[in-house]
């Protein structure tokens, strides 16, 4: 286990533009107004060789626990309860604060290191800010600029007999290949604002790791957590749950920091192996939800429909057939989802849900055999040749399997570009119903042979 920094500190200092600039890469999202980060954020970092875990956390407010600031205060404390170093800080240009001097007694109080960062330190307007850090009583503070990089090297100084631990002999870890089975299963939760997955994932782990409420679209970050699931054979499988924005009407969104907190959540589909579509099963489908499991199977990954809240529904009967044929009519291109009924308030359905999910993701990574592949496009040519438009034949010469995870297909023939779309969606669905893919996104493409006598 890598030693675990946390990063505190009051709203709109820099501590996710810090996280963004020890993770190398733009992970939490950033932006002038304070308050965007709401859930705790990890990754791992190498900083000049060391090694470490780093969490972003939310901006400590002091406010009543029964509100969203204050429950966000809470998270920002379990992630110093659980942390080796809490990286304190602060804007050096604004100077020390009152709500500075109360996280400070409140970091006193722990018996976790503290390293104090002057953030913005950059220009002489910062100098006397950096020295009102003093005064907190947490020892000498790093002149830092988050935006620039400055002080990096001050940081690694400083940090390094924190964090150095005794080298202990451990078992190479075993490369594990992406379409292994016992890799970690990348799950992807997506949805509508207030459909349930942060309470959903907060079920799974046992713990409220990520922040819930009545209020709608509290989750802004992709949160991916990586957990251990115990399944019904007593073995140990690895998952990193991801938990995403919630996703309304594109009309609807205004707000930039919305738009962002989508966007992320996007990325997060593409990241993803699997992804379940969470519904609020008391307010039934919508056409939203049609937008987002299209865009999930556009993408080619696998998917799974989930009916949340089943605790709460009556005439559940009906409820289901409903919605089963609303995404029959609504996906035409992808017949038989799994539609699973959950409740992450109880944990109902959830086993089967990861169930399901290690399903799927096996389907979505098999290959099928060259002779297996070859005996079924003979069969179908001969049930239904292709048709000859104009008089003129299509040849559909033979077909392979090129990829996998999405499952894909190259069919090779000359004048494919005649070839109706209606035959291409008959090859698709005998591919997925008579080699078992069932569910997953099959994608085929179309080559045809040069002919040298062309021209």
């Amino acid at each position: 286990m890598l030693p675990v920094v946390a990063i505190v500190g009051r709203p709109n200092v820099g501590k996710s533009t810090l996280f963004n600039r020890l993770m190398g890469k733009k992970l939490a999202l950033v932006d002038d107004q304070p308050g965007v980060t709401r859930d705790r954020r990890e990754g791992d970092v190498s900083l000049l060789g060391l090694d470490f875990r780093l969490v972003d956390t939310a901006g400590y407010e002091d406010e009543d626990e029964n509100t969203l600031p204050g429950r966000m205060r809470m998270q920002t404390q379990a992630a110093v309860d659980g942390a080796d170093v809490a990286l304190f800080m602060i804007d050096a240009r604004a100077g020390v604060t009152p709500l500075d001097e109360e996280i400070a007694r409140w970091l006193r109080g722990n018996d976790v290191p503290v390293v104090v960062m002057a953030n913005k330190a950059e220009g002489k307007a910062a100098d006397s800010g950096v020295m009102e850090a003093f005064s907190l009583g947490l020892g000498e503070p790093i002149p830092f600029s988050a935006e620039h990089g400055q002080g990096l090297s001050d940081l690694f100084q400083t940090l390094l007999p924190l964090l150095e631990r005794e080298e202990e002999e451990e078992a190479p870890e075993e490369d594990l290949a992406e379409d292994d089975d016992s890799a970690p299963l990348k799950l992807a939760i997506v949805g509508r604002p207030n459909a349930g997955k942060s309470t959903l994932i907060n079920r799974y782990l046992g713990e409220n790791r990520l922040l819930t409420g009545p209020e709608a679209g509290i989750t802004r970050d992709s949160i991916a957590v990586d957990w251990i699931w115990t399944d019904i054979d007593q073995r140990d499988r690895h998952v990193r749950l991801i938990d995403t924005a919630g996703m309304r009407k594109r009309a609807k969104v205004q707000d930039k920091l919305e738009k962002l907190a989508v966007s992320d959540g996007l990325n997060a589909v593409n990241f993803a192996e699997v992804v379940v579509l969470l519904l609020d099963a008391t307010r039934g489908l919508e056409a939203q939800d049609l937008r987002i499991a299209d865009k999930v199977i556009e993408e080619g990954r696998a998917l799974i429909i989930a009916l949340n809240k089943w605790d709460t529904v009556e005439h559940g009967s009906g409820l289901y057939q409903g919605i089963k044929k609303a995404l029959e009519d609504g996906l035409a291109q992808v017949k038989g989802l799994p539609i699973l009924t959950v409740s992450g308030a109880t944990g109902k359905g959830l086993d089967e849900l990861l169930r399901v999910a290690f399903e799927s993701r096996a389907t979505w990574s098999q290959r099928v055999s060259t002779g297996q592949l070859n005996r079924w496009f003979e069969g179908a040519l001969e049930a239904n040749p292709p048709p000859a438009p104009g008089g003129k034949r299509i040849k559909l010469r033979y077909i392979t399997q090129i990829k996998t995870r999405p499952p894909s297909f190259v069919l090779f023939g000359t004048r494919l570009d005649a070839l109706p779309e209606s035959y291409r969606r008959y090859l698709v669905n005998g591919i997925r119903r008579e080699l078992g893919f069932g569910a997953v996104p099959v994608r085929l493409t179309l080559r045809s042979t040069k002919n040298p006598f062309g021209n």
